[in-house]
């Protein structure tokens, strides 16, 4: 009897993926396709479509372009979708999909998960004292999203109602993965080894070409950009699975690519904490895949074939995280070119006069000043700090990023940008896209709600039913203590003559990531015999110093022996991050990228570590 596998296709990462996904899975042969669409930013903008519009909220892309494209296609051949594409309107996808198989005469069951949105009981919560769950700050005033993140039982349970698609509000990103499996499967929500291992395959696919050599170190290993493949999952009943991608695609599925993907957008790795199970993932194994059989691939393209096994978990906690955005006045950048020798002394300078000339015509008008200002070079290593290469840039990019409580003051601003242009310094250019415009600046706050306090629905052909989810454990209990592990005598590298410095990235992967104001970077050895070197060298507080005009608060390593890898946290390390950060990066994405820079001492002839 030939064992049963899943196969899952994760199509979309975020609101504005390629079209490529949807079709190019589809036609390989997948029996789920999952989209991921909603960050917290996502959300906010969400909450404003539905204002203007009670018929939008939700990721429009997700019918108009992916499912647009497949529909006819995902009827025939009997694949199940499932997608967070609800938004903050779950029903009006679900209607607007409705419509479009209407249109090309396909008829599929659509239900819909919601409970999620929290958003009219801010006020009750509020009076109830609710605290930001890392700060302890109180809950703000102009709260413009407040969504639970569900899990993936309600997902499981439309299916098991007959649901051909899925449409989700807020839920956590591997859930949509987690669902089917858990309906396909028949686990059982206390099965928490095979939960924290479906809840993996979904974070792996969850941003979709991340997985397929999207990002990646070595990236010009990497072929076929403009074709990259999308990831596909092949999992078994007992949790284990195979991360591969459509044949003939580009990218690159190998241990790297997944284990660099695995490490995005962690914490702790021994308590990743989601909705249905708290997952260990220090012990998880990679290693290429031979295996072939009817489900495989086939051809040349078992090369791109990774088996993942060993995720541990245990029992959810009792809470939800919710996610509330809020408005913290408003937003304005300007960018200008400024080309010739000195550049970037004279966009420097640039940059300082605006903001001294706007602000003393603040001072007429009665307005106060501003409330944060940040001046960034593009093209003189400006993120870098004092890691900058020094030499002549003789063209670089101005970008001044400002915020303010009035938006009427970001109109004096975008007013006094253009004159730069005849004003101060020669080889002075604009950007293109004329005058900017006052934007909100968002931020998140995150608090936890029990469970009991919300209830999941799901809505399938006319009748909403509600969801019972397992009540948890308390959740100081997720995280287990830190136990220090025993590691051999380090060798003693700083005055070694014996030594010579390479960078990082001769010795190790590395990928960055973000939740809120926190950044964190995982660093995989590209050899065990590195870990040694790493850990006496690249340690929580040489990362803190390497980062220390970036990052104001704690820096945490965290030991993932299964991978040879290392995970750090870095908090208060994106000035706010996603829309409250003025920073060109303020998503952290290129953190990885600059600590691969950081020099490692190593023995010479080490990984090119001549004299």
């Amino acid at each position: 009897m030939t064992e049963k596998i899943i196969r899952i296709g994760g199509a979309s990462g975020f609101w504005g993926d390629s079209a490529l996904g949807a079709p190019q899975l589809v036609a390989a042969g997948v029996d789920y396709l999952v989209f991921d669409y909603l960050a917290e930013l996502t959300m906010s903008l969400l909450i404003n479509a539905r204002t203007k519009d009670p018929a939008l909220g939700y990721a429009t892309d997700f019918v108009d372009v992916a499912m647009k494209s497949v529909l006819r296609d995902v009827a025939a051949k009997g694949v199940k979708v499932v997608s967070n594409a609800g938004g903050v309107n779950p029903a009006a996808c679900a209607a607007a999909l409705q419509k479009l198989c209407a249109e090309q005469g396909v008829n599929l069951r659509i239900a819909v998960v919601e409970g999620d949105d929290v958003l009219t009981r801010i006020a009750a919560l509020r009076e109830q004292g609710v605290t930001e769950m890392f700060s302890g700050a109180p809950l703000p005033e102009k709260i413009l999203s407040a969504n639970a993140y569900l899990g993936a039982i309600p997902i499981a349970e439309a299916l098991g109602r007959g649901a051909d698609v899925v449409i989700t509000g807020r839920c956590v990103d591997s859930a949509v993965t987690l669902g089917p499996l858990m309906h396909g499967f028949g686990w059982a929500h206390d099965e928490y080894d095979k939960l924290a291992q479906g809840s993996l395959a979904g974070h792996i696919i969850e941003c979709g070409a991340q997985a397929t050599g999207g990002l990646f170190t070595d990236w010009e290993s990497v072929p076929d950009w403009a074709n990259i493949g999308y990831p596909i999952v092949e999992c078994r009943a007992d949790g284990s699975f195979v991360v591969t991608k459509p044949p003939g695609t580009g990218g690159l599925v190998n241990v790297a690519t997944i284990a660099e993907q695995m490490l995005y957008e962690i914490g702790d790795p021994a308590a990743y904490v989601l909705p249905d199970v708290v997952c260990d993932f220090t012990q998880v194994t990679m290693v290429i895949d031979d295996a072939t059989g009817s489900n495989s691939t086939g051809g040349a393209d078992n090369a791109h074939r990774v088996l993942v096994q060993g995720a541990r978990g245990r029992a959810p906690t009792d809470s939800y995280k919710v996610s509330t955005t809020y408005m913290d006045g408003w937003r304005a950048q300007a960018m200008l070119l400024i080309t010739g020798i000195d550049a970037a002394k004279k966009a420097h300078r640039t940059g300082a006069a605006i903001v001294e000339r706007t602000e003393a015509m603040f001072k007429r008008l009665k307005f106060a000043d501003y409330l944060e200002t940040r001046v960034e070079i593009i093209g003189a290593e400006h993120q870098y700090g004092p890691h900058a290469r020094t030499g002549a840039t003789r063209e670089a990019v101005l970008r001044l990023s400002v915020r303010h409580d009035n938006p009427k003051a970001l109109g004096v601003f975008a007013r006094e940008v253009a004159p730069a242009g005849t004003s101060w310094s020669p080889g002075t250019t604009g950007m293109g896209g004329g005058r900017s415009k006052p934007a909100p600046s968002i931020r998140m706050f995150s608090f936890l709600l029990p469970k009991h306090a919300v209830q999941a629905l799901v809505t399938f052909e006319g009748t909403s039913q509600p969801v019972s989810i397992p009540a948890g454990q308390a959740a100081g209990d997720a995280h287990p203590p830190r136990i220090s592990t025993a590691h051999p005598p380090e060798p003693l590298v700083a005055a070694d003559p014996g030594m010579v410095a390479v960078p990082l990235v001769r010795l190790a992967h590395a990928r960055s990531g973000d939740k809120g104001n926190i950044s964190n970077i995982g660093v995989i050895a590209r050899d065990p015999e590195y870990l040694p070197l790493l850990r006496v060298q690249l340690t929580p507080d040489a990362v803190k110093a390497y980062f220390s005009h970036l990052v104001k608060g704690e820096v945490v390593r965290y030991d993932l022996p299964g991978i040879h890898a290392f995970n750090f946290v870095l908090d208060q390390a994106l000035d706010g991050g996603g829309m409250a950060s003025l920073r060109v990066d303020p998503l952290g994405k290129g953190m990885g990228q600059m600590l691969l820079d950081l020099p490692i001492r190593v023995p010479r002839g080490m990984r090119d570590g001549t004299a």
